[in-house]
């Protein structure tokens, strides 16, 4: 950041979610890191303890988020249940950033100049990060440009695999406010993920 003339996005835009979805095509069979996040991710979704563990606290994290509370419990109980029958995939060919927040993303005069934050990356499918974006697209005026999200995401995985990937991040988002006591945060998320499931399931 220190050697880029750009700053932070303040927030997504429409149009800077679009020019994310053209770097994440960039990454296209440019998996080179040894972390591979579509078996991680697929592991989560569904509970399954074999595999390389990326992040054995995250993992065990997760695994006790349904004695938070019973709407907690219920939102994982549905996710579970819609990863339940989900094959594990069987290729990662694709660079993965995993954590295009905006504060990743150095903007100057309107367009991308520079992802930052790469420490996390690994391999995977790109969806993982198209997935991301989704996330961060609940309001308005990105309505439209998620509807293009979850189109771009269901061409390149499949609905079982959008499933995966949403069920981790939903998980993921989660386990990290609990984690740090941001309790006023937690009924946001179980209703995001509620959206997110709702939505993904009307493109079934």
């Amino acid at each position: 950041m220190d050697f880029v003339d750009a700053a932070p996005a303040p927030e997504l835009t429409p149009s800077l979610v679009e020019q994310l979805m053209e770097i994440i095509e960039l990454q296209a069979g440019q998996a080179s890191e040894p972390y591979d996040h579509w078996s991680y991710a697929w592991r989560l979704a569904t509970g399954q303890e074999s595999g390389q563990d990326l992040a054995p606290s995250l993992s065990t994290a997760v695994a006790g988020l349904s004695g938070y509370s019973s709407v907690v419990s219920a939102l994982v109980e549905r996710l579970r249940l819609v990863c339940a029958d989900v094959p594990p995939p069987r290729e990662a060919p694709d660079m993965v950033h995993t954590d295009l927040n905006p504060s990743n993303v150095l903007v100057r005069d309107g367009a991308v100049v520079a992802v930052v934050d790469i420490g996390n990356a690994g391999s995977g499918t790109r969806a993982t990060d198209l997935i991301n974006l989704v996330w961060q697209t609940f309001q308005d005026p990105l309505d439209g440009v998620r509807r293009r999200l979850w189109t771009r995401i269901l061409d390149l995985v499949g609905w079982e695999g959008a499933a995966v990937l949403a069920a981790t991040q939903i998980l993921v988002s989660l386990e990290v406010p609990i984690r740090h006591g941001r309790h006023d945060v937690v009924p946001g998320v179980v209703k995001r993920g509620h959206r997110a499931l709702d939505e993904l399931n009307a493109l079934r």
